[in-house]
């Protein structure tokens, strides 16, 4: 039943991807397309570091030599070279593996935060050397070129471009959840849970752990290889660290304890820069403070919360748990309107703009703009309303988690008092 279930939710996600998209914009096209690759970068990443437990911060080199592969190819399509357009991200999933497999061999030699820092060196290599080869990386221009058409597809048309991608993550995709239910897959989790286990039944540790290193590097390498597609062209700033802690992000506010939590988070962020990009400069600083927020009081992330939630979903009080979750949503969104306020006060308070504005007025402190509305900087309002905000928002969602506690605690010790029977029975 529950798979049956989880089938049907996965089709009509899948008709909602393939349905909706030509009733879009041109904007929100190229941004179903950016949540895909994202996507498929953080399911990638989350087989290193969700499956594997192996925490990389460099895996922007991959998604990076993917990408300037894939343009590589398509350079020489334009110059005659009779090769499919679909298949271009062959060329990135190739080289991704070639270079996951020199890279993971050392990089898996050790463990822990040492393995993270030789993935950042590798990645940082990559970002310092790329500007200085030309032939390679294109230098500072970096490479440019174009999508030719194919057996009467132009692929002129960010629609044409959108349907390519989703064809290719959901290949990656399958390919990899199928990946997990192999035995191999297992062994991927029984490294991460007990490497010393896994060694002792007499596997070898870093033979496992360089292929997998090399399926993540290849997986990554085909997104960085539908990004030079979709935007058909790169630079070295693909091998920046912020690529590779972006995806570092998504992953774990999406949560890393399920297969699908990496898609959650990708999407969610990457919706989120579309969305509020345009609105305002601070937009990275609430990323920031989302992830924060989610690894104090969500460390499983949104996934897991919502995994979590459909397991019990039987068991649970819904009557009495609805309206404290309710009453916890008013709380956040309180918060977060006091937190909006007095972050973007501050941004036009210490801007150029406003120190401009205040040149002119004679260094005096000038009313200013927010919202629509006419602001004093000095005035008892402009700072006692976020002080309310936060206050009241604050007040209201500990109150409202208090009780959600004690409703999951009193759920925790009715399911304990359940197994115990059973455990005294099996006992006996």
């Amino acid at each position: 039943m529950g798979s049956m279930r989880n089938i049907l939710l996965l089709v009509t996600v899948l008709v909602l991807l393939i349905g909706i998209p030509p009733f879009l914009g041109l904007g929100w096209q190229n941004a179903l397309v950016n949540v895909l690759i994202a996507s498929l970068f953080a399911l990638a990443f989350n087989l290193l570091m969700g499956q594997a437990g192996l925490l990389s911060f460099g895996h922007a080199a991959y998604f990076g030599v993917g990408a300037f592969a894939a343009l590589h190819l398509m350079r020489a399509i334009e110059d005659g070279l009779a090769f499919p357009t679909p298949l271009v991200p062959l060329a990135g999933a190739a080289t991704g593996l070639l270079i996951g497999l020199l890279a993971g061999y050392f990089a898996t030699m050790r463990s822990g935060v040492y393995f993270a820092l030789v993935t950042l060196a590798i990645a940082e290599l990559f970002h310092s050397l790329a500007p200085q080869l030309q032939g390679l990386f294109g230098g500072e221009s970096g490479v440019s070129s174009m999508r030719m058409p194919w057996s009467g597809i132009v692929f002129g048309s960010m629609l044409d471009v959108y349907y390519l991608t989703l064809a290719w993550v959901l290949i990656c995709g399958l390919g990899l959840w199928a990946y997990t239910r192999t035995p191999f897959g297992r062994l991927t989790l029984a490294l991460r849970d007990n490497e010393q286990r896994v060694r002792f039944l007499g596997y070898s540790a870093h033979t496992a752990k360089v292929i997998i290193f090399s399926i993540s590097a290849m997986l990554a390498a085909v997104a960085g290889s539908l990004q030079a597609i979709s935007n058909e062209t790169a630079n070295y700033s693909l091998f920046a660290s912020s690529v590779s802690a972006q995806v570092v992000l998504q992953t774990f506010v999406g949560g890393s304890t399920i297969f699908f939590g990496p898609v959650i988070g990708a999407a969610a962020f990457t919706l989120f820069s579309f969305l509020v990009s345009d609105v305002t400069r601070s937009w990275v600083f609430y990323q920031g403070l989302i992830f924060v927020l989610v690894m104090l009081y969500a460390p499983t992330g949104i996934g897991g919360v919502l995994e979590h939630h459909v397991r019990n979903r039987a068991r649970l009080d819904w009557g009495r748990l609805l309206p404290h979750y309710l009453l916890a949503l008013t709380g956040g969104l309180l918060l977060a309107v006091g937190i909006v306020f007095v972050t973007e006060t501050v941004a036009v308070l210490f801007g150029e703009e406003y120190a401009m504005t205040r040149r002119n007025a004679g260094d005096g402190l000038p009313v200013y703009e927010l919202f629509g509305a006419t602001w004093n900087p000095v005035g008892v309002v402009t700072w006692l309303l976020p002080v309310v905000l936060l206050i009241g928002g604050g007040a209201i969602l500990i109150r409202a988690r208090r009780r959600i506690s004690a409703l999951w605690d009193r759920e925790h010790k009715r399911d304990a008092a359940e197994a115990e029977p059973a455990l005294l029975g099996g006992a006996k």
